[in-house]
Parts: structure tokens; sequence; C-alpha cells
């Protein structure tokens, strides 16, 4: 279990997180909502090691992620797709999954043939360049990348953005696969609003920094959702 406990976060003299605290449980999608701007990219960030937080503290499993840089809190079993996605536009899908292996001990390396049943696209232009590839097929492969480390949370931001409709009902049944299973906590940013709705066990919403609502999806009326989101 993820568990982030009044984290505060600046650049520079802003402050951009104001004591944020959420709890990612296995088998379960955590949607954090809000309109741009109110903090949802930096908290990820702050859990994936990739912008030092100001304050608060970070636990998996009850052991304390503090201050770990991006390759700690990899190693630690957080995984993590970016905005933007990421992936390397000049080696092949194969080389951009590989680099998963970094996280593992040399004996695993190899791609499990589970990644090809998630995304079949991939095994089809495995020896493709990733920066060939449509925007919908590099965020499967973005994804894919996060799982070839085996993470214990899945960070996930944004992935519906610029991404074809066929695709995005692809990567929502891999995420509810995923969820399904039970063995992965599931932190989703998303501005899709009935993609994030449709999916979600706990939400949580931010504004300016701060949580707003943080309640199990089922407690949660859509249209209440609808308001607190645009505020």
């Amino acid at each position: 279990m993820l568990n982030v406990e009044n984290l505060t976060l600046h650049y520079g003299a802003s402050q951009i997180l104001h004591g944020v605290s959420l709890t990612a449980r296995p088998g379960a999608v955590t949607a954090v909502m809000g309109t741009n701007g109110v903090g949802k990219t930096s908290l990820l960030k702050a859990i994936a090691g990739r912008h030092p937080y100001s304050g608060g503290r970070i636990t998996l499993d009850g052991a304390a992620l503090d201050h770990l840089g991006a390759a700690q809190a990899a190693r630690a079993g957080i995984g993590y797709v970016p905005q933007g996605r990421e992936v390397f536009p000049l080696l092949t899908v194969t080389e951009n999954l590989e680099t998963g292996f970094a996280c593992l001990p040399k004996s695993e390396h190899r791609i499990p043939s589970r990644i090809y049943d998630l995304f079949p696209v991939l095994e089809q232009m495995k020896d493709r360049r990733g920066g060939d590839l449509s925007g919908g097929q590099q965020q499967q492969l973005a994804i894919a990348r996060a799982l070839i480390a085996r993470p214990r949370v899945l960070l996930l931001d944004e992935p519906t953005e610029g991404i074809q409709p066929n695709i995005i009902k692809q990567i929502g049944e891999v995420i509810g696969l995923l969820r399904d299973e039970g063995e992965i906590a599931i932190v989703l940013v998303e501005q899709y609003f009935d993609f994030a709705y449709g999916l979600a066990d706990d939400l949580v919403v931010l504004n300016r920094g701060e949580v707003r609502l943080s309640e199990p999806a089922a407690m949660v009326e859509r249209d209440r959702l609808l308001r607190e989101v645009s505020i």
C-alpha cells in the first residue's frame, strides 16, 4: 500500500502542494482529478522521485521512500508513466522495453510474453523505432515499459491525452485487468472525466494544491464529482 502524508512541494518560491495526503491500495485505482494547474502532475513526480518534495512523508508497505531519486523510487517498486510518454524515439520498441531491465536482476532480463498479451501491437512492431509509432502506440509502449520492472505501484499521468478512442478503450481494459489481478496499486491522473470515473475505486480531487475530496468512488455521485472537479 502506498501512503502519502501531508506532502508539500515547491518550485522555487512557489508552493504547489499544500499538505496533500492519499492512500493507494493494491487491487484498486485511485483517480486523482482536478482542473489544470492544481498539482496533479507534481504529486506524481514527487512520488516517482522526479522532483524533491519539501515536507511530509511517502511510504510503501510501511517503508519510507523519503526524498528518493527516480532510480531509487523505481527500484523500490514505483512504476511511472509520465505525461507525454517519454519513449526513446531512436530506440526500437524492444529496446525501449529493455530499458525497464535496470530495476531487475540480470537473471530476469527478458520481456515476459504477458507484455505482448496485454499489448499485441508491440509484438507486431517490436523492430520499429519508438518515434515512428502513433501516439496511442507510444502510450502502450510507455505503460508496458513501466510494467517490465514489476512495480508494486503504477503511476499513470494523463494516459488518454491525444489518443484515438479505440486505443483509449484498450488502455482502459488493461488498467482494469491490472486492478482486478490485485497485485498493483494504480494511481491515475486523468482529465478525461468519464474514463477516470469509470475506472476509479477511490477518488481524490485537488484544488490549488490541496485535497478537496477524498472518498471511495461508490460514495460519490457523478454530478457531485463534476461540480468538485470543475471548481
